[in-house]
């Protein structure tokens, strides 16, 4: 008696791109929702600072509350695949694509000039 109260499921495809290696995806997702709609003449007290879904004029906007459903229901990092290594830290490269990917050992700045002295002089003739 105090309104519609409005139960379904929907279904909606979602398309981004993985959070650690930036390849695309896309995916489905299945939502349930359920809210009640109060009617319009119902009195509410204007103190209470609970949202109310109220009906307008007999109809009943969906919208925000598919909106709402879908987008709790995403991920909030999603993945192209559970065990996706991501890219490489130093140059960028998709470590899925190249599992041996690596570099060589990094040389500390404070000795990088002594690696000069390591390499045998080139003479001009």
């Amino acid at each position: 008696m105090e309104g519609v109260l409005v139960t379904g499921t929907a279904r909606a495809g979602l398309e981004g791109e993985c959070a650690r290696c930036l390849e695309p995806i896309s995916d489905d997702v299945e939502v349930r929702f359920q809210e009640l709609f109060v009617y319009d003449d119902l009195d509410v007290d204007p103190d209470e600072e609970l949202e109310v879904s109220t009906l307008q004029h007999d109809l009943v906007d969906l919208e925000p509350l598919l909106r709402d459903a879908v987008v709790l229901a995403l991920p909030f990092q999603p993945l192209c695949q559970d065990d996706c290594p991501g890219l490489c830290v130093e140059c960028g490269a998709r470590l899925a694509d190249d599992p041996d990917h690596g570099h060589g050992e990094p040389v500390d700045p404070r000795w990088e000039a002594l690696s000069a002295l390591a390499e045998p002089e080139q003479q001009d003739d």
